[in-house]
């Protein structure tokens, strides 16, 4: 009995000590999936251009409310987008990357969007690496923040916010710049 409950002492203690030793970094700044690359936190800055009139349109209402509804706001509208991002913010500056997705009117009573885009880098270091930005856009807010909830290529395992700001606005036709300031985390 004596030799069978030391067996057991030591075979408990291998395996207690392997699974321990297993579940540790190999070094104090190993990631387990990423290794010995560390965080790194990034910001970017570009202009975006949502143009839904004129000849080259980059935003397309696809869903329009019925006539029974009687917001001011448009609620219930749904636009796809696959706007230019640009260095600055003329529409001629170095193009850098596309902005694609949606916006909705989400609010009865203000100018809100529900913002489902993927920021797609096109040129320069991030060149086939994406961002994805989902949130609130209060659009007459002066500074609207919307969280970045993942990424690919180089943004992969991203995470941040982004700051927008509107550069300029012609109400009349729907058309606008919006300065984009986006921290983000990333590996």
């Amino acid at each position: 009995m004596a030799k069978f409950s030391l067996f057991l002492f030591f075979t408990l203690s291998i395996l207690f000590f392997s699974i321990t030793a297993e579940g540790q970094p190999k070094s104090p700044n190993s990631h387990p999936v990423f290794g010995n690359r560390k965080e790194k936190l990034s910001h970017l800055h570009f202009y975006y251009h949502d143009i839904l009139s004129g000849p080259n349109i980059t935003a397309v209402t696809v869903v329009q409310p019925s006539a029974a509804n009687s917001s001011a706001t448009n609620f219930g509208s749904v636009i796809m987008i696959d706007d230019p991002l640009t260095e600055g913010p003329e529409r001629s500056s170095k193009l850098v990357g596309r902005a694609q997705g949606l916006y909705t009117s989400a609010s009865l009573d203000d100018v809100v969007l529900f913002t489902s885009m993927t920021f797609a880098f096109t040129t320069g270091k991030y060149n086939g690496s994406t961002l994805s930005i989902l949130g609130r856009n209060a659009v007459f807010t002066g500074v609207r923040e919307m969280p970045v909830v993942g990424g690919t290529g180089l943004f992969r395992w991203a995470r941040g916010y982004s700051l927008a700001r509107t550069y300029f606005s012609d109400i009349k036709v729907g058309n606008a710049v919006l300065e984009f300031d986006v921290y983000v985390l990333h590996y």
